[in-house]
């Protein structure tokens, strides 16, 4: 564990930042839109505005990041996606913010395709999924931090922004001064995407899958805890306990995956998250602590089946083809993570209760 460390100690921690300010900005905005009286199926289409970003820079960041190499196309789509949120504190419309989203999908897609793939073409297939599950783990700790943050100022007022925009460019200074190996970026034929379908479907299915449980979360997360009357400082702890329990479970379950074969490992997680997503809705009726528990068991699940899902889809390839699976993969999570919004939404609003969050699941 400490030469994995060693190794990507840079790529640790801007995404540690990273994840502080993108799970900060999740529920800020969510909880503003409500706030300001928003629909909920308002929210989750102007919130789904960010997915969408995610599936166009799937497709299109991957030639800027082979022709000007990750460090300088970190650097961009960070600048970018900080020049978005800081347009956010202008001013609340629907329209606007919508474009905004678009923007800061396009960004962070392009973020996480640099560092995935940096991963992927420096790690060894032994020790991938260990790589991955410590990569999640500062995914989840910073999201779990940043949840934290949304007590340092109020909803109302745009403090908040700059927290989460001096969190994201702060993200920069790690990738821009790294010593460590850096990924080779050799002159490759794109890996066609139907390649790709067929060589690692499995991979493919859970990046989806993942994408329509996690932007759920994030986006419907917030309002679910509103409208069963919970505290702001009971939403970050809901928020904020999820992801840790993704995080608690990222290594074992890393371990346990590159240990035993994974096309059995991931189905295992999905049918066993959609259990604890069930049993939610009993624990929610307990007491706070009680939920809480159940929360750390829910998000445990969730946050493991994607990583899992590209451990799984890059053992098929060679290390050369990982800028395009990885943005294959990304593609298919960021579909998924655009039908998600929208569908927990839809169940919520038809069903006319907030446990239809759950039911979703």
């Amino acid at each position: 564990m400490t030469s994995i460390l060693k190794s990507f100690v840079a790529l640790y921690t801007s995404m540690l930042l990273l994840a502080m300010s993108l799970g900060l900005l999740a529920t800020v905005l969510s909880l503003k839109l409500t706030i300001e009286g928003f629909s909920t199926q308002m929210t989750g289409m102007i919130l789904t505005s960010y997915f969408i970003g995610s599936v166009t820079g799937a497709i299109y960041c991957r030639p800027l990041i082979r022709s000007v190499g990750h460090i300088r196309a970190f650097t961009a789509f960070a600048a970018l996606a900080t020049a978005m949120i800081m347009l956010h504190g202008f001013y609340i419309s629907a329209f606007a913010w919508a474009v905004f989203r678009f923007f800061t999908g396009i960004a962070t897609i392009g973020l996480f395709m640099v560092i995935e793939s940096w991963f992927n073409e420096c790690a060894q297939p032994q020790t991938r999924g260990r790589v991955f599950s410590i990569y999640m783990v500062m995914c989840y700790l910073g999201g779990s931090v940043g949840q934290q943050l949304l007590n340092i100022g109020d909803i109302k007022d745009q403090t908040l922004f700059f927290v989460i925009g001096f969190l994201l460019v702060s993200c920069i200074i790690p990738i821009a001064l790294t010593h460590s190996i850096h990924p080779q970026m050799p002159k490759t034929e794109p890996v066609k995407l139907k390649i790709i379908l067929k060589k690692a479907p499995l991979g493919i299915l859970g990046c989806f899958t993942s994408g329509l449980a996690s932007s759920s979360f994030y986006t419907m997360g917030p309002i679910f805890c509103h409208q069963t009357n919970l505290s702001v400082s009971q939403i970050s702890y809901f928020m904020a306990i999820t992801v840790l329990g993704g995080l608690l479970f990222q290594w074992p379950l890393g371990l346990f995956s590159d240990r035993f074969d994974r096309s059995k490992v991931i189905p295992v997680l999905g049918g066993v998250f959609a259990v604890i997503s069930a049993l939610m809705i009993v624990a929610s009726q307990g007491t706070f602590w009680v939920f809480m528990a159940a929360t750390a068991m829910f998000g445990g699940i969730m946050f493991t089946i994607y990583p899992a899902a590209v451990a799984r889809a890059h053992d098929m390839f060679e290390p050369k083809d990982v800028v395009n699976v990885s943005s294959a993969l990304l593609l298919f999570y960021g579909i998924g993570s655009v039908i998600g919004p929208i569908a927990a939404s839809s169940v919520m609003g038809l069903l006319d209760t907030p446990y239809g969050f759950f039911i979703y699941f």
